[in-house]
């Protein structure tokens, strides 16, 4: 009989996303279908909190990076817009399989250019929110005309270090008493610097409705399209303890609105649960994909 084999994957980033992460795959590890290594900024910071058994860590600038890059089938990041756009495009023009979890890197016309044009494939997560399917149907049939998200946070998440004292203080002291306070309001692409962590939604949104393209050059000028179209509005709300999203798109389909209040992640009360969610299930529809269509002697032996 054949040797079974393992896909060797690999996380950019091990944070509150890629520690969630590796719980939710512990099937997979325990069966050994796949290998997991995760690149990691400072390797001295998880001396006190070492990484699950079955994930292997490297520091992210270093030869090892590279070496466990090599020989992994698919990519995994998970460490924000910045390493997103310093590796990924790398990793797609050496054909790997890459899952983007910051898919606010999509707003830089030039990585999505890179991030697009293979040979690998780009896999995009839907995070925090939903109804992205029935959406993009839509927006392939010219179906929209106006999308828009509010996402509404309890007001300390929205405290931005570039802030002044003011506003810092008021977003700090809002009561249950006081009205939700609108700190955002225009295209994702406006807030991917003022607010970084809170813009993945928005972008996702136009992904998902960006309509239908037929090459990596369309669907790169129709993103920026998109990300023009879609309103995104960031909410401080004191009577909120978990994030709160609205979606709401109109168009010659009708209206469509969808609602998303999800709990925190918990290895990290500022990231919601959902996100590692989106993933591994992005995660597993590559490895069936890769199952199904990847000769076993270009796979990697386990071991």
């Amino acid at each position: 009989m054949p040797a079974e084999t393992s896909t060797h994957v690999v996380f950019l980033g091990f944070g509150a996303v890629g520690r969630h992460l590796a719980r939710l795959l512990r099937p997979e590890l325990d069966k050994d279908r796949i290998r997991l290594t995760a690149a990691v900024r400072d390797l001295s910071r998880y001396e006190d909190s070492p990484a699950p058994d079955g994930v292997q860590l490297v520091q992210i600038d270093t030869p090892g990076l590279e070496t466990a890059v090599d020989s992994a089938e698919i990519i995994v990041e998970a460490a924000g817009v910045e390493p997103a756009t310093t590796y990924g495009p790398g990793v797609i023009a050496a054909g790997k399989d890459a899952v983007l979890t910051s898919v606010g890197a999509l707003v830089d016309e030039e990585i999505a250019t890179q991030l697009l044009s293979g040979p690998g494939r780009l896999w995009v997560t839907h995070g925090a929110i939903g109804g992205l399917d029935m959406l993009s149907s839509l927006s392939e049939a010219d179906g929209l005309d106006r999308v828009g998200i509010t996402t509404s946070k309890p007001p300390a998440s929205l405290i931005q270090p570039w802030m002044d004292d003011q506003q810092q203080d008021r977003l700090a002291h809002l009561g249950d008493d006081d009205e939700p306070l609108t700190v955002f309001s225009g295209s994702p692409r406006g807030a991917i610097e003022s607010f970084p962590g809170n813009t993945n939604v928005g972008v996702a949104l136009a992904w998902a409705t960006r309509g239908l393209g037929t090459s990596p050059e369309d669907n790169v000028r129709l993103m920026q399209q998109s990300l023009d179209r879609v309103e995104l509005n960031l909410v401080a709300d004191p009577r909120l303890t978990d994030a709160r999203h609205e979606i709401i798109a109109t168009g010659a389909a009708g209206r469509f609105q969808f609602t998303f209040e999800s709990a925190p992640s918990p290895e990290n009360p500022q990231t919601s649960i959902t996100t590692a969610l989106s993933v591994a299930h992005t995660l597993r529809q590559v490895l069936q994909q890769l199952g199904d269509h990847t000769p076993p002697t270009a796979r990697k032996p386990r071991g």
